[in-house]
C-alpha cells in the first residue's frame, strides 16, 4: 500500500542545482588551486559566465537570495569596478578557452548598476572573452524597474533574454511578501523590453506564498498567459528563515499546509499544460518552439544554479560576491563580503572562499542526479562505465530507491550483468528530488537544513 504522499512531500530534500550541494563545499580550494584548475581549461572546453551582482532596492519578505537592500548608487558603481577587475583578473588565465555560450546576470537586482557600468562591463566581458556568434545573454529583473531606457540599454548592450520576477499577482498576496507590483506593472514592463526587441521573456511564480488559494494562483496563471511569456518558472516557496532572516516577516501562520502547497502547484501546472506550455523537469514550462522546449526533446537540457537551462558551456564561470562556479576539476564559491571580496581582487588575488574538488563518484552521482532532474531516468551501467566505476558502487542508492520503487514513483529495472536502469514514472514526477536524493551520499551528513520536497 502506498504511503500517504504527505508523508513524501514533507521529507526536506536538496533542490540539486549541483552535486554536491554548496552546504558540502569546504575552505581546503584555495586560490592558488582555483588558478591552476582555469589555466587547465582548453580550447575545447566553452564558456557559461554568471555574474552576481547583491543589490536590490528593498528585500522582498520571500527572497532565498545572497544581496542587500541600497537606495545609493555609490555602492553600485564601486561595485561595478571591483566586478571589472575580477573580469580582467579570472578571463586572464582563461586566455586557452573556448567561446562563451552563455551569460547570466543574476542577483538581487543586476540591471540596478548604472548604464555605464552595464555598458563597460558588457564590453569588457567582449574584450577578455571569445562570444560564440549564438550566445545567450540573460538577465534577471525587478518588473517595477524596468522603464523603456532600461529595455533599451539591455538591447544594446546584447542581452537577448529576460526573466521578471512576477511571482503572483493577488494584491494581497503581494503585500504578505513585501512586493507590490500590480498586474499593469508586469504588463508595462514587457511591454518596454518587447518595444526594445527583447522578445524571450522568462516569468517567475511562486506557489506556497502566503495567503495563497486556488482562486489565487489560477488568476496569476490566468494573468501571465495574457502576457504569453516564452518560459515560465513555477518555484515552491522555500521558507528557510534559519537562513534568511528576513523571512520572519511572514506569519507562518499564513502559509499553505502541504496538502495545499500540492493542489497549489497541481492547479497551476494543469492550467499551463492546458495552455500548450511543455512541462520541463520538476518546475519549468516552455511554450512547444521555446528552445528549453526543443532541448528537452533532444536531449540537451541541463540544470545549473540558474535552474533548469539550454546552458551548454562546458565551464562555468561565477564572479561578484558568493557566485559559483563549475570547471572540470569541481567548484569554487567566492567570498560572500564584499569587502573581503573587493580587498582580494584589488590585491590581484582570486576571492575564493571555498570549493570542493569532484572525485570519480562525485562526477558519477552528479550524472545521475542530473538525468532525473531533467530526463526523469539513467540507465546506470553506460553512466557507471563512462566515471570508471561499476553499478556495486550505487547500491546504496538502489537500496534507498525501494520505497519510492514499491510505491509506484520509481521504475527500478535491475538486469543481468550489473545492468540496472532507473526511471521516475508520471506519478512519481513531482517528487523527483527524491529519487535524485537517493544518489546523495553526502545527505546523510546533515550539514544543512533543505526545503520540502514539495
Amino acid at each position: 500500500m502506498m504511503k500517504d504522499p504527505l508523508s513524501y512531500a514533507l521529507r526536506n530534500v536538496p533542490r540539486y542545482t549541483s552535486y554536491p550541494t554548496a552546504p558540502h563545499f569546504h575552505d581546503g580550494v584555495s586560490a592558488e588551486t582555483y588558478s591552476d584548475w582555469l589555466q587547465a581549461v582548453t580550447p575545447a572546453d566553452s564558456l557559461s559566465l554568471y555574474l552576481h551582482v547583491p543589490f536590490c532596492r528593498e528585500l522582498c519578505h520571500y527572497c532565498g537570495c545572497h544581496t542587500k537592500a541600497t537606495r545609493q548608487d555609490a555602492p553600485l558603481k564601486a561595485y561595478a569596478t571591483t566586478l571589472g577587475k575580477e573580469i580582467s583578473l579570472v578571463g586572464a588565465q582563461l586566455q586557452n578557452a573556448g567561446p562563451v555560450r552563455h551569460i547570466h546576470w543574476g542577483g538581487g537586482t543586476p540591471s540596478l548598476l548604472p548604464r555605464e557600468s552595464l555598458v563597460e562591463l558588457t564590453a569588457l566581458l567582449r574584450v577578455m572573452f571569445n562570444f560564440a556568434p549564438d550566445v545567450e545573454h540573460a538577465i534577471e529583473l525587478d518588473p517595477r524597474l524596468v522603464s523603456a531606457g532600461l529595455a533599451e540599454t539591455l538591447a544594446a548592450i546584447g542581452i537577448n533574454r529576460t526573466s521578471l520576477g512576477v511571482q503572483d499577482f493577488d494584491p494581497d498576496v503581494q503585500k504578505a511578501i513585501g512586493r507590490v507590483q500590480p498586474f499593469e506593472v508586469v504588463e508595462r514592463a514587457t511591454a518596454n523590453l518587447r518595444a526594445a526587441g527583447l522578445d524571450d521573456l522568462n516569468f517567475d511564480l511562486m506557489y506556497g506564498l502566503p495567503g495563497q488559494s486556488s482562486e489565487t494562483i489560477l488568476d496569476t496563471v490566468e494573468k501571465t498567459l495574457a502576457l504569453a511569456p516564452g518560459r515560465i518558472a513555477l518555484f515552491g516557496y522555500a521558507h528557510v528563515p534559519w537562513m534568511r532572516k528576513h523571512q520572519k516577516l511572514i506569519d507562518e501562520g499564513t502559509l499553505p499546509t502541504a496538502a495545499e502547497r500540492i493542489e497549489l502547484a497541481d492547479l497551476a501546472r494543469a492550467e499551463l499544460l492546458n495552455a500548450g506550455y511543455v512541462a520541463i523537469g520538476l518546475d519549468h514550462f516552455a511554450r512547444a518552439d521555446d528552445s528549453m522546449a526543443i532541448a528537452l526533446m533532444d536531449g540537451s537540457l541541463k540544470r545549473n544554479f540558474q535552474g533548469y537551462t539550454t546552458d551548454q558551456g562546458e565551464q562555468l564561470i561565477g564572479f561578484g560576491v558568493s557566485s559559483i562556479g563549475k570547471v572540470s576539476n569541481g567548484y569554487i564559491q567566492n567570498m560572500p563580503d564584499v569587502g573581503n571580496w573587493r580587498r582580494n581582487v584589488e590585491a590581484g588575488k582570486l576571492p575564493v572562499s571555498k570549493g570542493l574538488a569532484l572525485s570519480a563518484d562525485d562526477r558519477l552521482r552528479g550524472h545521475i542526479i542530473e538525468e532525473l532532474m531533467t530526463n526523469y531516468s539513467c540507465d546506470l551501467k553506460p553512466a557507471c562505465n563512462a566515471f570508471g566505476l561499476s553499478t556495486h558502487d550505487l547500491s546504496d542508492a538502489i537500496d534507498a530507491l525501494q520505497d519510492l520503487a514499491r510505491d509506484g514513483l520509481v521504475r527500478l529495472d535491475l538486469g543481468a550483468n550489473d545492468n540496472a536502469k532507473v526511471e521516475v514514472t508520471d506519478a512519481g514526477r513531482p517528487y523527483v528530488r527524491l529519487a535524485a536524493a537517493a544518489f546523495d551520499a553526502y545527505l546523510a551528513e546533515g550539514k544543512a537544513r533543505h526545503s520540502a520536497a514539495i
